[in-house]
């Protein structure tokens, strides 16, 4: 029977080495999650902590101006007159004589239809009522000859009223078609040729009363009274940039629309050049006579949002104890910031526009470079760099 040495090396078990090995792994994952950790909270809190740059924007100083009260909306141009020429009776084309865009005076010819038929009808009547008026004269003759009864006299002479009255009816059919302007205005494109059979009521051509015109606008119901026939109005249109066109206002409409809450205004404008053409768009302003002060900033200063407007007014303040720059300098003093605020705005006027709450005389507000700041951004005011209305800006090489 052998006997066991003391002294002899016992070999570890597998569950022991497992167990050691997993535990090592442990140690060397952890150890790289906290590396990981410990670097990135490092990395947070330094930019965290790293001083914003700047940032710069234009100002303006708001000022108090008196304004009358000014109210806006938007119009469409109506002719005084205008409409497609039609016929009343249908037929041929048989002659033209439309000067297309040309101005025409009341009366003037402007298509004549074939009437060969209905002047030959037109002879066939008169040479009746002719005879029917020879009749009438004898019978009534004889009556009072007592040789005829007066019935059979004014039997006769209802003939000849027939008669009479057909012949009016064929000249008046004769004139309906000899198309004449029913009132002077501009002529448009014809819309017939020589030749074409049309029917009554087809257009022939437009025809429009340009000088004066009209512009019919609308206004909400709460500002009835403020406009009254006699108030002066100005009218602008985009296709004529920087041109102002001053007219009255000659009707205002009785009632408010149910639908809208909306009223009609017509105003009547002179238009010898025939510059405004019905139909067209235009911005319409006018004032109601009362004069108020405002304090008025430029409109690139308003963040328009739909939860409300707000200007970034721009303060100075002091430097924080221990603020440093992007390079670690410290830094002392003062500094601009910018904090934003929501105003009330009101009307506009050019380039300004009204605030009516939120804003006093002498705040300064930032006017660009609006969408890069935030509360509390520290900012810089360089005026030398103003947006500009060029249509082909040539900035400046550096």
């Amino acid at each position: 029977m052998t006997r066991k040495d003391p002294n002899a090396r016992k070999t570890p078990s597998t569950t022991k080495r497992m167990i050691l090995m997993l535990v090592g792994v442990a140690v060397i994952i952890g150890g790289v999650f906290a590396v990981k950790y410990i670097m990135g909270k490092g990395m947070n809190d330094f930019f965290d902590n790293m001083p914003q740059p700047a940032a710069t924007v234009t100002d303006w100083t708001a000022k108090e101006e008196e304004w009358v009260d000014a109210q806006q909306a938007v119009g469409t141009f109506v002719a005084v007159n205008g409409t497609d020429v039609t016929t009343e009776a249908g037929g041929v084309v048989r002659s033209l004589s439309i000067d297309v865009g040309k101005p025409v005076k009341a009366g003037t010819v402007l298509a004549q239809l074939n009437t060969a038929n209905e002047l030959a009808v037109l002879k066939s009547l008169e040479a009746s009522a002719k005879l029917a008026a020879v009749q009438r004269d004898r019978w009534q003759a004889l009556a009072r000859d007592k040789l005829v009864s007066q019935a059979e006299a004014e039997e006769r002479a209802t003939v000849a009223a027939t008669s009479l009255a057909q012949v009016e009816a064929q000249r008046a059919l004769i004139a309906q078609k000899t198309i004449r302007a029913p009132f002077a205005g501009v002529l448009g494109i014809r819309q017939v040729n020589l030749g074409q059979f049309i029917n009554p009521g087809d257009p022939i051509v437009s025809l429009q009363a340009l000088d004066p015109i009209y512009l019919d606008f609308t206004l909400p119901e709460r500002q009835v009274g403020q406009v009254l026939p006699g108030t002066v109005i100005r009218a602008t249109v985009d296709a004529l940039p920087g041109q102002v066109f001053e007219g009255k206002v000659t009707a205002v409409e009785p009632q408010v629309d149910a639908a809208t809450r909306n009223f009609k205004v017509q105003a009547t404008l002179d238009n010898p050049e025939y510059n405004l053409r019905p139909g067209a768009f235009a911005h319409v302003g006018f004032d109601t006579g009362d004069s108020r002060k405002v304090v008025v900033v430029p409109q690139t200063a308003i963040s328009f949002n739909p939860y409300g407007n707000a200007v970034y007014v721009i303060q100075e303040v002091q430097r924080a104890e221990g603020e440093k720059d992007m390079q670690g300098k410290p830094l002392t003093g003062k500094k601009l910031v910018v904090r934003q605020r929501f105003v009330k705005t009101g009307a506009t006027r050019g380039d300004l526009i009204a605030v009516t709450e939120g804003l006093k005389p002498g705040e300064r507000v930032a006017t660009s470079g609006l969408l890069k700041l935030r509360n509390d951004a520290e900012v810089v005011v360089n005026n030398k760099v103003q947006p500009v209305s060029e249509a082909q800006p040539k900035p400046e090489n550096r």
